[in-house]
């Protein structure tokens, strides 16, 4: 068997101390996360977060810096996840845009709400994302290239 890590994007958007985040169905329960999602083939890094974030909140992301890449193993079905997490502004919104299949809404959170409902985050990489970005980890883009 070929062990093949998924590629995953996240967007981490904070506006007037809140963050845009996603309530979302997972295995039937209520989860938070950043847009986030798969890395389609043939698709940029860079393209895939803007993609997953209009698709997932119907708002429009324009990345400016990345603020990590993060791996983890979900003990739950072995599948390991890589992520790289990018920050950055939203610059309009689609309003009467439907929202991607198992998205219950898109909401502005404040580190305190996040923090009433840290247990029932996606994942670890949630948090540590949040964690990262008020820590000012911020890389430049063309830290990711294609070739």
């Amino acid at each position: 068997m070929i062990w093949k890590p998924h590629v995953t994007v996240a967007a981490l958007i904070e506006r007037d101390g809140h963050f845009l985040m996603v309530e979302e169905e997972d295995n039937g329960r209520v989860v938070y996360n950043q847009p986030a999602g798969h890395l389609d083939e043939g698709e940029s890094l860079a393209a895939a977060v803007v993609r997953e974030t209009l698709e997932e909140t119907a708002w429009h992301f324009q990345p400016q810096a990345v603020t990590g890449i993060y791996k983890w193993l979900n003990p739950l079905s072995d599948i390991t996840y890589l992520r790289v997490c990018f920050t950055g502004a939203c610059d309009g919104h689609d309003a009467d845009r439907p929202l991607d299949r198992g998205i219950r809404r898109a909401l502005w959170m404040t580190q305190q709400e996040l923090s009433e409902v840290s247990a029932q985050m996606r994942s670890p990489m949630v948090m540590r994302c949040i964690k990262d970005y008020l820590a000012g980890r911020r890389y430049p883009l063309h830290l990711l290239a294609d070739l």
